[in-house]
C-alpha cells in the first residue's frame, strides 16, 4: 500500500513539474507594490512636518509605514529564513526537493512538510484574490503559484522578495507586516528585535493564531535547531507575555485627537496642519497641570486654542484634558457653551463706536429692574456687591455686570445681536429679543473657536478673518468688524491691570510681564470659565468646566481658566516681546481728572474732538431728563387672559423743573412726569421734548399679544 501512494505522488509531482510553463499573468513590479502600501494609519502633521497625531483608518486589519530590510534586525531575518525557506537563497522561486518530500509526506499520509518557499508566499500574497482559501487548493492552484514564484524571482531580487514577505505576510490576528507585529506584540521596532523575540515572530507564521503554548513550542523546537536550545524556557514567558495581552500598538504621537478626526480620512494618508507641535505640547501640559489641581473642586474638562493674529493659522488645537476627562471624544474648541462674561468687550465697543461712551464716561453700578415678556430681569454682579458710579474702564476692566446692562439699554438690544454676528458668532440662531438684555451677561452659547476668533478681531485692530488649520486653506479678506479706534480702546483697557483690580485685585493669573489684553467670563452656576486674550502676536482662549454640565464648585475664570491662558502666553513669549499696539491718528490722549475723584487721576483715550480733562458727576437736577421706562429696545407681552385696558403701559421720566413733552409714534400725548397708555400691538417711538420742541430723549419698544 506504502509503494503505492508513492508512486502515485512521483505521477502527481511530474504531471504538476509538466503544467509550469503555462502562463500565470504579468508580475507586479516591486516599485508598483512599494507604492500601493498603505498603513492602515493616518498622520496629521504639524508646520515643521512633525506627527503630532497618528489616527487608525482601517479597522480591517493593521498596517504600519513598509519597514526596508536594512531596518530589520538581523537576528530576526535570519530566524525567518531558517524556519520558512532554508533554501531561499539559492533556489528560483521553487525547492524541488521540498516539494517532493512533501508530495511523498502526503502519499504517506503524514502532511507534516510543507514545500512553499518564500518566493512561493510572496506570489500568493500578491494574488490574494485569485488564491483559494485554505482547505481548497488543487494542483492547477499550486501550478498557478510555482509559475507565478518563478516570474517573480526573474523580476525582484532576492532582497526585494524577501523584503515584501516580511511586510506583507500576517503574524497573527489583524497584524499584518512585520512594522505592526513588532511593535504590538514587543512595543520596539523591528530593528531592535533580540533573537528570542525573532524566534516567537518566526514561530508565529504557520498559523499565526495558534494558542500561546503552540507557539511557544514550536518557537522551542526553532531555538534547538539552531543550537540554543537553553533559550527555551525564557522563550515559553516571552510567548506568553507577547500573546496574553491585548495586540495594542501606541501611536507615534497623539496631542491632536479631535483635529486629526477632522482633517484625516483616509489609511496612510499624511495631512499638513498649521499647527506647531511645541506649542500643541505646551497648551495640553498647561491643561493637565491646571485641572490637577482643581480636581477637588469637580473640575474635569478644559479646552485650549492658539492662534497666529496675522495668518489666523491654529497652532494649538485641544479639545480636551484626555485622560482626566469622562467624555474625552467631545471636542470642547467646537462645543458651544455660555459665554458669560466674555461678550462685554464687544458691547463697549459698539457703544464708543457710536459716540454713546468714552473710556472716560461715567456710568451707574447700582440695582436696576428691567420689565420683559418673561418678568423682571435683575441683573447682579458677580461679588453681589454695587460699586456706586464707575468710569467705562473701570466697569469694562473689572466685568461689573449691571453698567453692562445700562450700556445694553443705551445701545439697543438689536444693535449689539448684529455685532456680535458680525463678529462670527453664527451659533446665536435665535433671534436678538430671544436673548433680550441677558445678551450682555453673555447669555448665548459660543464656541471656543468662535471666542478665539472675535478676540483676534481685536488684535488686529477692528479686522476680522477666517481661522485655518491647514497650509491649503484659502486666506479670505479682511472685513471692518469694529473702527479701529474702538478696537484700540477696548485693547488697552483689557490690558489695564489698575483698571480690573476693583473686582479682581493687582495680584491675578491676568497679568503678564509684556503687553497682554485679557478677558474671563463666567457662566451662570459656575458651568462654565473662560479666559480670552491676546498678545501683539497670539490671540488664546481657554475653556474649563465639565463636559456633562455638572457645576464646578468655587472655579471661577480667574481662577479655573486664567492660569492656563497665562502658562501658553508666558511659553508663547519666553524669548519674544509683545509690545503695546499705537493709537490710530484719530485718537488722543488727554490727562483725565473726576470731580468728585471717583477713580484716580489718569491719562485717557478720546476722539479727535470729544476730549475732556475733566469728568464731572453731575446732579440729578443738572442732568438732562431722561426716559426711564419703557427702557430702548424692550419688548412688553401682553397677557391673553387678562383685559387690555387692566395692563397699561407707565411712561416714566427723570425729575426736571421745566414743563416736557411726551410723543408716541408722532402724537402728542401732552406734559407730564409719568403717564398710563393703553398699548397697542406692533413697535412703537416715545419721544420726550422740552418747551422749545428739542428732542431730549428716545426710545423704541414693542408689544406683542394674541390679540
Amino acid at each position: 500500500m506504502g509503494g503505492a501512494r508513492l508512486f502515485f505522488a512521483g505521477l502527481g509531482l511530474f504531471a504538476l513539474l509538466g503544467m509550469v510553463t503555462r502562463a500565470s499573468g504579468a508580475t507586479p513590479t516591486y516599485a508598483e507594490v512599494r507604492a500601493a502600501w498603505r498603513p492602515s494609519e493616518a498622520y496629521l502633521l504639524d508646520r515643521h512636518g512633525e506627527i503630532v497625531h497618528q489616527l487608525r483608518a482601517d479597522f480591517k486589519e493593521r498596517r504600519l509605514a513598509w519597514v526596508a530590510l536594512e531596518e530589520m534586525s538581523p537576528i530576526f531575518v535570519d530566524a525567518v529564513v531558517h524556519a520558512e525557506d532554508k533554501h531561499f537563497n539559492t533556489h528560483g522561486g521553487v525547492d524541488w526537493a521540498a516539494l517532493v518530500s512533501a508530495a511523498v509526506d502526503q502519499a504517506v499520509g503524514s502532511g507534516r512538510r510543507g514545500a512553499s518557499t518564500i518566493s512561493m508566499q510572496v506570489a500568493a500574497l500578491l494574488a490574494e484574490g485569485r488564491v483559494p482559501r485554505p482547505g481548497r487548493r488543487t494542483i492547477r492552484h499550486k501550478v498557478d503559484q510555482i509559475q507565478a514564484a518563478r516570474e517573480l524571482e526573474q523580476a525582484w531580487s532576492k532582497h526585494q522578495i524577501l523584503e515584501a514577505y516580511l511586510n506583507l505576510v500576517t503574524y497573527r490576528g489583524e497584524l499584518r507586516g512585520i512594522g505592526a507585529a513588532s511593535e504590538a506584540l514587543f512595543r520596539k521596532h523591528p530593528s531592535g528585535l533580540t533573537q528570542g523575540e525573532s524566534l516567537v515572530l518566526a514561530a508565529l507564521l504557520p498559523s499565526p493564531n495558534a494558542a500561546p503554548q503552540r507557539v511557544a513550542d514550536r518557537a522551542c523546537a526553532l531555538a534547538r535547531s539552531r543550537g540554543a536550545e537553553a533559550l527555551c524556557d525564557a522563550l515559553r514567558r516571552a510567548t506568553w507575555d507577547a500573546l496574553s495581552v491585548p495586540l495594542e500598538i501606541a501611536p507615534v504621537a497623539a496631542v491632536a485627537p479631535h483635529l486629526a478626526r477632522q482633517l484625516l480620512t483616509q489609511e496612510g494618508e499624511r495631512v499638513s496642519s498649521t499647527l506647531d507641535g511645541a506649542i500643541q505640547h505646551t497648551a495640553t501640559e498647561a491643561i493637565r497641570n491646571q485641572l490637577m489641581g482643581l480636581g477637588a473642586q469637580n473640575v474635569r474638562d478644559a479646552a485650549a486654542v492658539v492662534v497666529d493674529n496675522a495668518t489666523g493659522d491654529v497652532l494649538a488645537y485641544v479639545g480636551s484634558s484626555g485622560a482626566q476627562s469622562r467624555s474625552r471624544m467631545v471636542d470642547g474648541v467646537r462645543a458651544l457653551r455660555q459665554a458669560g462674561s466674555t461678550l462685554k468687550p464687544f458691547l463697549y465697543a459698539t457703544a464708543l463706536e457710536r459716540g454713546y461712551l468714552t473710556a472716560a464716561s461715567l456710568v451707574e453700578d447700582s440695582p436696576i429692574n428691567l420689565e420683559t415678556a418673561a418678568g423682571l430681569y435683575i441683573p447682579q454682579n458677580y461679588d453681589r456687591e454695587f460699586k456706586g458710579t464707575v468710569s467705562v474702564r473701570t466697569a469694562l476692566a473689572s466685568s461689573l455686570n449691571v453698567p453692562a446692562v445700562r450700556t445694553l439699554v443705551l445701545i439697543g438690544v438689536d444693535a449689539f445681536y448684529e455685532k456680535l454676528k458680525a463678529l462670527g458668532y453664527d451659533s446665536l440662531t435665535q433671534s436678538a429679543d430671544y436673548y433680550g438684555y441677558a445678551l450682555a451677561l453673555g447669555s448665548p452659547e459660543v464656541s471656543l473657536l468662535g471666542q478665539v476668533n472675535a478676540y483676534r478681531t481685536l488684535a488686529n485692530g477692528g479686522l476680522a478673518g477666517v481661522l485655518r488649520f491647514t497650509p491649503q486653506d484659502p486666506a479670505q479678506p479682511w472685513r471692518r468688524v469694529i473702527s479701529r479706534e474702538a478696537a484700540f480702546i477696548i485693547s488697552d483697557i483689557l490690558s489695564d491691570r489698575a483698571g480690573r483690580s476693583v473686582t479682581f485685585g493687582l495680584a491675578n493669573p491676568l497679568g503678564t510681564p509684556f503687553w497682554t489684553a485679557v478677558k474671563t467670563g463666567t457662566s451662570k452656576n459656575m458651568r462654565d470659565n473662560w479666559c480670552v486674550g491676546y498678545s501683539r502676536r497670539y490671540t488664546v482662549g481657554v475653556w474649563v468646566g465639565n463636559f456633562e454640565g455638572d457645576p464646578m464648585w468655587d472655579v471661577s475664570g480667574v481662577t479655573g481658566a486664567a492660569p492656563i491662558w497665562q502658562d501658553i502666553m508666558h511659553a508663547l513669549h519666553n524669548a519674544r516681546p509683545s509690545q503695546p499696539p499705537s493709537a490710530p491718528q484719530t485718537l488722543v490722549k488727554e490727562l483725565v481728572r473726576f470731580d468728585p475723584p471717583l477713580e484716580p487721576e489718569r491719562g485717557e483715550w478720546f476722539p479727535a474732538g470729544r476730549a475732556v480733562q475733566t469728568v464731572r458727576l453731575p446732579s440729578p437736577e443738572a442732568s438732562a431728563p431722561r426716559i426711564e421706562y419703557p427702557a430702548n429696545g424692550m419688548i412688553i407681552a401682553l397677557d391673553p387672559d387678562m383685559p387690555t385696558p387692566n395692563q397699561a403701559v407707565l411712561f416714566q421720566r427723570s425729575a426736571s423743573s421745566k414743563p416736557l413733552r411726551w410723543t408716541l409714534d408722532g402724537a402728542d400725548l401732552g406734559a407730564s412726569t409719568a403717564l398710563l397708555w393703553v398699548p397697542t400691538l406692533g413697535g412703537h417711538r416715545l419721544c420726550l421734548f422740552d418747551a422749545d420742541d428739542t428732542p431730549l430723549d428716545e426710545v423704541r419698544f414693542r408689544v406683542r399679544g394674541s390679540r
